[in-house]
């Protein structure tokens, strides 16, 4: 029974904490606030009390979780509706350096020193201070820049060089199946497929492990 009820409690957390990462988006992960961090350890800790606590019953975890990932989606809501509220609830970008030079005051009140500076500019492929115009601190704990003029990599604009649309990759085949949805997506259909494998002297979709469409480039593909 004991182990039984792990089970459960297991189960019921993966679930729970599934389904209200995904209620409130993918901003808990790829821009991830001081707030959202601790909402995340909070809530990692109420599935993991429920599972060694014996005193703790799924009825409890459930009710505890609910609570708690209201008052999330109930803050992200006012912080929508509400902008001046998102200063004090997610805070503010600070801008860091300025016109080429270290603001010392921007430093000390975001807790950072000039190694921890130097740390962040290196992870955006900038190794020195000197090549930065700005740089401002985010709300996530990145640093976003902007580079002196002479630094700057040159664009195809700078270089009269002819501007050509971009295209997004469509993968057509993943693993020997077949992405219905990308196929349909892209304007052809199985028989066009068929042909282009043809063509390569592929004659079966399994044999294929990638296939990816290309506006401009055409078919890709990687057998196995």
């Amino acid at each position: 029974m004991e182990f039984g009820q792990i089970t459960i409690e297991l189960v019921f957390g993966f679930v729970a904490l599934f389904i209200i990462t995904k209620i409130l988006g993918k901003t808990q992960i790829t821009q991830i606030t001081t707030f959202d961090f601790i909402s995340a350890l909070v809530l990692g800790e109420l599935v993991g009390n429920a599972i060694f606590d014996d005193e703790v019953g799924i009825s409890r975890v459930i009710y505890a979780v609910a609570v708690w990932g209201l008052l999330i989606f109930i803050l992200e809501l006012v912080t929508q509706k509400w902008s001046k509220t998102r200063g004090l609830l997610e805070g503010k970008p600070t801008i860091i350096i300025q016109e080429g030079k270290i603001l010392r005051e921007s430093l000390k009140k975001c807790k950072l020193d000039i190694n921890q500076l130097q740390h962040l500019i290196r992870a955006k492929g900038v190794f020195s201070i000197r090549e930065l115009e700005y740089a401002v601190l985010e709300t996530d704990g990145t640093v976003s820049i902007l580079k002196k003029a002479e630094y700057e990599n040159p664009t195809k604009p700078d270089l009269q060089v002819n501007l050509k649309k971009v295209y997004i990759p469509i993968t057509i085949i993943s693993d020997g199946k077949v992405i219905k949805q990308n196929l349909v997506e892209a304007g052809f259909n199985y028989n066009w497929l068929e042909q282009q494998l043809k063509q390569q002297n592929i004659f079966r979709t399994e044999e294929v492990l990638y296939a990816e469409w290309l506006e401009g480039s055409g078919l890709y593909v990687q057998s196995f």
